[in-house]
Order: C-alpha cells, then sequence, then structure tokens
C-alpha cells in the first residue's frame, strides 16, 4: 500500500535535511532527529507506563529545538553540529533528573551521551570535543546527583519503579542502537577498504 504523498514528501525531506557526506556527521544527524521525534510521545509512554501525571514530561520538550538543529549547524561547523548533539542530550537528562528526581533513574542517559561523543568524533577531534563532552557526562553525575533538591512533583514508590524501568529501557535501547549503527559504519568502510589493514588490523581514517 503506497504512502500518502504528503507523508513520503515529508520523509523525503526530513532525509536531505540529515543527509552529510560525512557518515560521522549524517549518524550524528540521525540520533539527533530520531530522538527528536521521539520527544513528543514522551508524554504518552510515561502515561502508560507510570501513571496520570504527565505535567513534569513538558520540561523535557525544551530540547526539542537544539537536538532538531544539529544538521543546520552540522552544515555550517561539523565539529559545533556534532558536539550539540551530546550537550543536547546532557542538558536534557540534567533538566530531567531536576524535575523529576534521581529516583527516576534518568540519569542514566549520561551513558549513551558519553556513548555517542566517543563515537561521532575521529580521533583527531578527540581532545578538543570527545573526551571532554564524555568526561563531562561523568563529571555531572558526581557534581549533580545529590544537588538536585525536591523534584518539580514527588511520585509514589510504585511510579517511580515504573519510570526507573521505562528509563532504563529507552537508555538501553539507545546505546544498542548506536552500537548498530557504528558496526554498520564500519563494515562499510571495511568493504570499501577492502577489508583488514596491513597486518590484520582494521583500517581507520
Amino acid at each position: 500500500m503506497p504512502l500518502p504523498a504528503w507523508l513520503e514528501s515529508g520523509m523525503a525531506a526530513l532525509k536531505a535535511y540529515a543527509h552529510h557526506p560525512d557518515p560521522r556527521v549524517a549518524t550524528a544527524n540521525f540520533f539527533a532527529l530520531l530522538v527528536a521525534s521521539n520527544q513528543p510521545f514522551y508524554p504518552l509512554y510515561f502515561y502508560w507506563t507510570v501513571g496520570p501525571e504527565i505535567g513534569p514530561t513538558v520540561w523535557t520538550f525544551l530540547s526539542t529545538p537544539f537536538f532538531l538543529a544539529v544538521p543546520a549547524v552540522a552544515r555550517w561547523n561539523t565539529v559545533l553540529g556534532r558536539a550539540l548533539l551530546p550537550i543536547a542530550g546532557i542538558a536534557n537528562t540534567l533538566l530531567s533528573a531536576k524535575v523529576f528526581g534521581v529516583a527516576s533513574g534518568v540519569e542514566i542517559f549520561l551513558i549513551p551521551c558519553a556513548v555517542l561523543a566517543l563515537l561521532i568524533f575521529r580521533p583527531s577531534e578527540r581532545w578538543i570535543a570527545a573526551f571532554p563532552l564524555a568526561g563531562f557526562c561523568f563529571l555531572a553525575y558526581f557534581l549533580f546527583h545529590d544537588a538536585y533538591g525536591a523534584p518539580a512533583h514527588l511520585y509514589g514508590a510504585a511510579e517511580y519503579a515504573a519510570l526507573l524501568r521505562l528509563n532504563m529501557m529507552s537508555a538501553a535501547g539507545l546505546t544498542a542502537c548506536t552500537a548498530l549503527v557504528f558496526s554498520t559504519l564500519l563494515a562499510d568502510a571495511e568493504a570499501a577498504s577492502g577489508g583488514n589493514a596491513p597486518g590484520g588490523g582494521i583500517a581507520r581514517d
């Protein structure tokens, strides 16, 4: 069954917006738009799995424009565009920890933020972007974990258990998706270079 014309044109425009000749930049664009496209559904996930008190979820929408801006910024500066992805993720995680409380387990999203920061930059860019951003993910946990104060809404024990499961599954899914995408990129790079580099190592840029 063919898709409606408006949906096909919308998907084509989105694909064109995310496209970039640099595969690392294109991957960062993909993940930024993936997160942004899921954020409007977060209140529904929350309602179904945690409970009807979804008011605090609107705070997560503050990060949506920054995720959406990643491809545009990357066209201007590829390093800054890629850096905006983990920066937006870290900021959203810290804000969510303040809004929902650390009992929600939302700080676990610092892990995929760190993983993405380490993967979307080249070895030559590690000290200017990858290591500082990934390092801040760990530092943020130690700096802010006990400093958020009271959450915007205090949920019950059962609700926090459900929210913890939701965040654990979401963070695990995002991390697994990251591994899968970069495994595919590595396989493509191996195929393009004819397999392994001399000495049995994998060719790297």
